[in-house]
């Protein structure tokens, strides 16, 4: 096992004079691409394993969204250019002497799932999805296939932190909610590409939120006008739950009424008129953008779940600091950063770094953390099958 260098500091933004989190929504343009990658990696996972027993070597992990163009008016709307969504990566082609069909279940599934991720498209017209996926390399698929326990076929870092400062939880529960199944019935105008933008300076909460509108069920601009107000009382009324904080909510401020020029979509995202999205432009591993913290760069969509640690280890951190801050009642707040070299085993980090605010001395700290990352790393496979069934939230 690595050394673990457990150090106290403060490592909670939550009194800092300024603080500033962003997550972009399911239907933003990149989220449906991290979405797509994610995607077409489970899919492929689970072929392989169907046809052969094993997760072949595999890295989806780069997917661009080029926008398209719409005319969206009140009621009504169309494409007139469709959206083109690209996959690459690389991906095992043949195995025991079977072609197999990387390509038809690219095209299958993601095309699928993005109907399913934004209703109002409408299929095959509004979207044409390619792929570009090559075989593995030689090098990393011997990397992957020679030990039981995997080799890191990456050498790549991680950073975690818990627990979500206030303004995290808010911005986070804010688009679940608008982006939710009981918000969608009260007002379908509301689409999937939802944005929200939290700036606290003190004890004083801006939230700026751009909520894409659908057309056809937005008849004019007086009923437009009706859901842009209620959706700003709906989020009061869900920071009242959250934070005591003073909470003021600006919704779509590039509304320009004056000239009827307001968010409408024919699909519900931003990406049919000309806003493009890339794999790992979007929200980290726990949901957000914190450019207040130490954030891993690093996109998580699309990396196969057996060997690429740029994947695992931020899993890995994640539920380690999780582990420390429920499980340790005397830390209040813990940074993990991990990181890995290329064709060591996966279980065993390269450097383990871990910063707690705790009245604890470090001595105290040390036994308590140590079982929480050895749980936690040797818990791999676990780890690895939970990507399968999405138990781990990456975007």
């Amino acid at each position: 096992m690595s050394l673990i260098n457990i150090r106290k500091k403060t490592v909670s933004v939550e009194h800092a004079p300024i603080e500033i989190v962003e997550r972009k929504g399911r239907g933003h343009p990149d989220t449906l691409c991290d979405g797509a990658a994610e995607e077409l990696s489970v899919a492929l996972s689970r072929y392989y394993l169907a046809h052969f027993g094993a997760i072949l070597h595999h890295n989806t992990d780069k997917a661009l969204l080029v926008g398209g163009r719409a005319h969206a008016a009140f009621g009504s709307g169309e494409v007139i250019a469709p959206m083109y969504l690209l996959l690459s990566g690389r991906a095992t082609v043949t195995a025991d002497e079977q072609l197999i069909p990387v390509g038809a279940i690219a095209l299958k599934q993601v095309t699928a799932w993005m109907g399913r991720t934004l209703p109002h498209l409408r299929l095959p017209g509004d979207l044409i999805v390619d792929y570009r996926i090559n075989p593995s390399s030689p090098d990393l698929h011997a990397l992957f296939s020679t030990t039981h326990v995997p080799r890191a076929n990456d050498s790549s870092f991680a950073v975690a932190t818990a627990p979500l400062s206030e303004l995290e939880r808010l911005v986070k529960s804010v688009e679940e909610d608008l982006n939710g199944a009981a918000m969608k019935r009260r007002y379908p105008q509301i689409g999937e590409d939802i944005k929200v933008m939290g700036l606290r300076t003190e004890e004083q909460i801006q939230l700026t939120i751009s909520v894409a509108f659908i057309a056809a069920e937005t008849p004019n601009l007086a009923t437009y006008l009706a859901v842009k107000e209620a959706i700003a009382g709906e989020v009061h009324a869900l920071a009242a739950t959250i934070t005591r904080r003073q909470v003021t909510v600006m919704v779509n401020t590039g509304d320009r009424i004056e000239t009827g020029n307001v968010y409408l979509t024919v699909t519900g995202t931003s990406a049919e008129q000309g806003d493009d999205g890339e794999v790992g432009r979007g929200n980290r591993v726990n949901g957000l953008i914190t450019p207040m913290r130490p954030m891993t760069l690093e996109a998580t969509a699309g990396k196969n779940p057996v060997a690429h640690v740029g994947k695992l280890y931020q899993v890995y951190a994640q539920q380690i600091v999780n582990h420390i801050v429920t499980d340790i009642s005397e830390v209040d707040a813990a940074t993990c950063t991990l990181l890995a070299q290329i064709g060591a085993p996966i279980t065993e980090p390269q450097a383990i770094a871990i910063d707690v605010e705790s009245p604890l001395s470090e001595e105290q700290l040390t036994a308590p953390i140590t079982r929480i990352v050895n749980n936690v790393l040797n818990n791999w496979e676990a780890i690895r099958d939970g990507f399968l069934h999405r138990r781990w939230p990456l975007f």
